[in-house]
């Protein structure tokens, strides 16, 4: 340790240390970044302060950006800020430039925003959202008429270097100039060299306005038909690729995306005012406020901001998870609006009070927002002059041709505007005398001042909520407490017991077999490599790891002995691997076809009523691991080993019997990597031989997505009919997939549905899949969670579900009854489980009032098994 740390009070840290911080100090960094940003595009170091401490504890921002909470957005969120930042500083008009030319910032930041967007990129794979958030904005202000070489330097040498950049880094490669998403960005490059040269030949050749759009017009064409030309032969030959399945998620109704790997995470399921208040608190009442003032003044940094707004709020409201990129703009606006409050009531009316008490200079009477205004005019004058000069060049060359009527015209024109400029002067002048009158600035201190005492109570209510919400975060989440069945409260800690169990009893080099949802956990806290984790962006990596658990033990091992030393798997109920099966069956049958013939989302993979497995789920490998020991089930201990179970039962590991010790020396021979450059970190990982004709089995995902690859008339029957199933306009008892069904009663009395989801009580537990589709899943849902009502929104095969202790006083004055309370459930079809988005609209309902989503929640108690009807009189009826 140097000597100078002790005396400085620092103390020497570890890299386990480091990496826990990191999150936290690039959050710090973040909200600095941001609050530059909202400065330069509001015109006021006060929102940008402003902004910077909201940004700095809104959940929004720290749920990835706690400390110990290491995410690849804990470090994006920041090198998104920083490029936006650098972006519209580029933008800044510089006084002493004129006519619409270069400035040395547009250049000078260019270069850092395009070297902040590398990082962007090398970071997180929302660099598409930042790279088409700039290309936005930037083909916006020449819409608007805005195009100067100043946006021409900034967004060149933005792009030039971004891209160049990104194509380095190897999972994007040659993204930015194949992918669809990424094709506006490019399509404003190309547009901004036409447009640079009609100004360059504008300059030189002294051209009118008339004369500049004809230019434009006669280039733009041919280059256009050109591009059209090229475009259809790149796609003829393959050349593009398609709309990944997250980005087509954004843009469709449904919230399908036809995937089943995407349909099975629920971050990509709409947000809703729930979420919306969760993660931003009061921010999210006072934000609009904010991008109303943004609207009021025009100039090119502050367009931005607005833009990112609508941008950011329309995708979080199609992807809950993208909430994320929602934190910064609504810190941004939050910022706006309390300093520009805080500008114009207290600190413009003291500091000219002040200097008038003792006779200094007077400040300037406008506020930020005027002055920013005032920037923007300067702005419109440059345009109005340059407009000027070439409307008297042409007005002189109309002379020389004897066009004198065209040119007394012109004159009275600019007169005319003249004039209408010098009244507007007057008019503003005159609103200054009376905002600047020392009575004025008394009453603007004392509204003020009023706005500070109604404001404090509830920015410490915003400061707790969030302090709380982010100790909650920042709380390890593989360890949580539970109430045993005599009430003894207990710390279940299974989950960090078994990662370190992996780490101290197996080989260093033992490979972990698991659903790839734990695959950082067992990387991170066991230090053993896992099959997969939740950035394998391998689709068919993660289908032959669903055939694996979905099918039988002697198949499934004669798989897993080339690729794993270990199996692990959660169990206990809950959220265990036997909930996620469903999804698992879904995403492996989406490549290996041969799982679940002719049915895509595989209905015979599950449970009848009570808890009895079908044939299928009862054969298959996961089934035997996560109930192996209970009611007489057990693995093939010659197949699978038995090596550990956790003290409370949820998790378990099994050891391989027979693993191929050819397949995994091949595996591990690095002559047998395929890197990107010899050397490199980044390496496409290989099938041993042994698995040849198991790969050559594969149907590769991309060709549902991909419109290049000519898709075949099986692959078109297969999405239309995942689609119809999901959507439940298929049941599971149609076609050759369907199957299962209930007997016997679901053990709950209906109670009636309400619309809107404030009438479940505040107390409420959420959980989707099937737990929002059958009555079965629902209530062992319910009563694992400890309540006594379960509330369902049926979507299709799955759904969405409220564990509720009590139901709120006068919930029933909510109370609806339409078609879409009565929608069937899945297991039981002459009970109905309510409906959510599409099965709404078919059956013919829409969104109570103050609602922004279409639910209707079928409400349940739960009874004991086999009970009859509720006495009479009662308000429950078994429907």
């Amino acid at each position: 340790m140097p000597h100078y740390m002790p005396l400085l009070g620092l103390q020497p840290m570890s890299l386990n240390d480091v990496c826990c911080m990191v999150p936290a100090w690039f959050g710090i960094t973040a909200s600095v970044s941001l609050g530059a940003l909202t400065a330069e595009c509001s015109g006021t170091w006060s929102a940008g302060v402003a902004a910077a401490a909201i940004m700095a504890v809104i959940p929004a921002h720290t749920m990835r950006s706690v400390a110990g909470g290491y995410d690849n957005e804990s470090i994006a969120l920041t090198a998104m800020c920083t490029t936006f930042y650098f972006w519209t500083r580029a933008l800044r008009p510089d006084p002493a430039v004129a006519d619409g030319r270069a400035t040395k910032a547009s250049v000078v930041f260019g270069v850092l925003c395009g070297a902040a967007y590398v990082y962007m990129v090398a970071a997180w794979g929302g660099y598409v959202f930042v790279v088409n958030m700039i290309g936005v904005h930037a083909a916006a202000l020449c819409a608007c008429g805005r195009y100067t070489s100043k946006l021409h330097r900034a967004y060149s040498l933005f792009y030039v270097i971004g891209t160049l950049g990104a194509t380095r880094v190897p999972p994007v490669n040659w993204a930015p100039v194949r992918n669809l998403e990424q094709m506006g960005p490019l399509l404003a490059f190309v547009g901004m060299q036409l447009l640079e040269y009609v100004e360059v030949q504008r300059r030189a050749r002294k051209l009118s306005v008339l004369q500049v759009q004809l230019l434009r017009a006669k280039l733009a064409l041919p280059i256009a038909l050109a591009l059209v030309g090229a475009a259809a032969l790149l796609m003829q030959v393959g050349y593009f690729g398609p709309l990944s399945a997250r980005v087509r998620g954004l843009f469709v109704k449904h919230t399908r995306t036809g995937n089943p790997l995407v349909d099975s995470v629920a971050e990509h399921q709409p947000a809703n005012e729930q979420a919306y208040s969760h993660y931003l608190h009061h921010i999210y009442h006072i934000a609009p406020y904010g991008f109303f003032l943004s609207l009021v003044r025009f100039t090119d940094a502050n367009l931005f901001i607005v833009l990112y707004a609508g941008t950011a709020y329309f995708f979080s409201n199609k992807m809950a998870r993208l909430v994320i990129l929602l934190g910064p703009v609504a810190s941004a606006l939050g910022g706006v609006l309390l300093g520009v409050a805080a500008d114009q009531l207290l600190v413009r009316p003291v500091a000219r009070l002040g200097s008038r008490i003792l006779r200094l200079p007077s400040p300037p009477a406008t506020g930020a927002a005027e002055a920013a205004a005032a920037e923007g005019a300067e702005e419109e004058e440059e345009e109005e002059d340059r407009s000027g000069k070439d409307a008297s060049a042409s007005a002189k060359e109309r002379r020389k041709k004897g066009g004198k009527g065209g040119a007394k015209a012109e004159a009275a024109l600019g007169e005319a505007w003249s004039h209408a400029r010098a009244l507007g002067a007057l008019a503003m002048e005159g609103v200054e005398l009376v905002y600047a009158n020392p009575v004025s600035c008394l009453l603007r201190i004392a509204l003020g001042a009023y706005a500070v005492y109604w404001c404090v109570p509830r920015g410490r209510e915003f400061y707790d909520y969030s302090h709380q919400l982010a100790e909650g975060l920042s709380q390890p989440q593989i360890m949580f407490k539970a109430k045993t069945y005599n009430g003894q409260e207990v710390m279940v800690d299974d989950y960090r017991e078994a990662y370190w169990w992996l780490r101290d009893k197996t080989p260093e080099d033992a490979r972990v077999m698991a659903w790839w949802d734990y695959g950082y956990q067992i990387t991170g806290i066991g230090e053993r490599t896992t099959i997969a984790d939740g950035n394998t962006w391998n689709h068919e990596h993660i289908a032959t790891l669903g055939l694996i658990l979905s099918g039988n033990e002697q198949k499934a091992h004669s798989i897993a002995r080339h690729l794993a030393d270990y199996v692990l798997v959660w169990a206990g109920g809950g959220g265990d691997d036997l909930a996620k099966s469903p999804h698992m069956a879904r995403i492996g049958n989406s490549v290996f076809r041969d799982i679940c013939p002719g049915d895509p989302t595989c209905s015979k993979f599950g449970f009848y009523q009570g808890g009895q497995p079908t044939p299928m789920m009862e054969e298959c490998l996961l089934y035997k691991l996560t109930m192996h020991g209970q009611r007489g089930i057990a693995a093939n201990e010659s197949l699978f080993q038995h090596v550990f179970t956790s003290r409370y039962g949820k998790v378990r590991i099994f050891k391989v019997r027979r693993v191929s010790l050819k397949s995994k020396k091949w595996v591990a021979d690095p002559a047998n990597r395929r890197c990107d450059a010899p050397g490199s970190w980044y390496c496409v990982g290989q099938y041993p031989p042994a698995l040849a004709p198991l790969i050559a089995r594969r149907k590769n995902f991309a060709q549902l997505e991909d419109f290049n690859t000519k898709r075949s008339s099986e692959d078109e029957a297969y999405d239309k009919e995942y689609h119809e199933r999901m959507s439940g306009r298929k049941g599971p008892s149609d076609g050759p997939g369907g199957g299962g069904g209930s007997k016997g009663r679901p053990g709950l009395w209906y109670l009636g549905c309400v619309g809107a989801e404030a009438l479940l009580g505040e107390e409420r537990t959420y959980s989707g899949g099937a737990d929002g589709s059958t009555l079965a899943e629902a209530r062992a849902f319910a009563k694992e969670a400890g309540s006594r009502y379960v509330a369902l929104a049926r979507s299709g095969m799955d759904g969405h579900a409220f564990a509720i202790p009590a139901l709120p006083p006068g919930w029933k004055a909510g109370s609806l009854d339409d078609a879409g309370c009565s929608t069937p459930c899945l297991d039981f079809q002459e009970y109905g489980c309510g409906c959510a988005d599409e099965l709404c609209a078919e059956a013919g309902v829409s969104a109570v009032r103050g609602e922004e989503h279409v639910r209707r929640w079928a409400i349940y108690e739960v009874v004991a098994k086999g009970k009859k009807k509720a006495k009479k009189g009662s308000p429950k009826d078994e429907m």
